[in-house]
């Protein structure tokens, strides 16, 4: 079940001016956590325009799963998801002919309505969504990071420039967030990861699909256990 949240909580009240048309940015193969660093090239001219007129203003995006590529209106716009992550701008260079090249920071999961189009590009009410309250075993944040930990080491061994980045004081719903964005394969199961408010759950999720993925990408399946 979604937990709406208003009046926005604290440390995010300056994503308020940008939630009553929220920018959308539908990707293919993308997901924004909370937390997480995302870099973006931007080459479309209704892109460039939204990240100008972004930056003129509250300098916030969203980026939104693109879940069918058949059109759902008449404008030829695919299916995109209703739970999103909304990023801010924190750093960007303008190249030349228009393009950009933009650093997101994920700040919140949000969920969408969108609103009728106004070229050139799709905007949606947001409302911020929460985490479920609700202890969390701390056996299963152990699992988390020892699967996490497994699996970027397997990483590392076919790209040495790999470092695993989680925060050693974190959240167990930021460890949760950032694991599946720096580890889930699978763009389903990142959605998945972000859809899911109950931060038990989403640690259990992301766990096990992090020991699967080792299980099935390691050299030698007769050292896992």
């Amino acid at each position: 079940m979604l937990r709406w949240c208003v009046p926005l909580p604290r440390g995010l009240e300056d994503l308020a001016p940008a939630l009553s048309a929220l920018p959308l940015f539908p990707l293919p193969q993308t997901v924004l956590f909370p937390g997480a660093l995302l870099p973006l090239h931007i080459f479309e001219p209704r892109y460039r325009t939204m990240v100008r007129e972004a930056l003129e203003t509250h300098q916030t995006l969203c980026v939104t799963l693109v879940t069918s590529a058949l059109p759902v209106d008449s404008h030829g716009h695919p299916e995109i998801a209703r739970v999103a992550g909304v990023g801010v701008i924190v750093d960007h260079v303008e190249l030349p002919g228009g393009r950009f090249n933009i650093l997101l920071r994920g700040r919140a999961r949000v969920a969408l309505d969108e609103l009728p189009f106004e070229a050139p590009y799709r905007r949606a009410r947001a409302e911020v969504l929460v985490d479920e309250p609700g202890p969390v075993e701390p056996s299963d944040v152990t699992l988390l990071l020892a699967s996490a930990s497994g699996f970027a080491a397997l990483v590392r061994d076919r790209d040495p420039t790999f470092e695993l980045r989680l925060p050693k004081e974190g959240t167990p719903s930021m460890l949760a967030d950032l694991s599946a964005h720096q580890l889930l394969l699978d763009v389903r199961e990142r959605q998945v990861a972000l859809e899911t408010l109950d931060v038990g759950a989403r640690v259990r999720r992301v766990a096990e699909v992090i020991a699967l993925q080792r299980l099935a990408l390691s050299p030698d399946r007769g050292d896992m256990n």
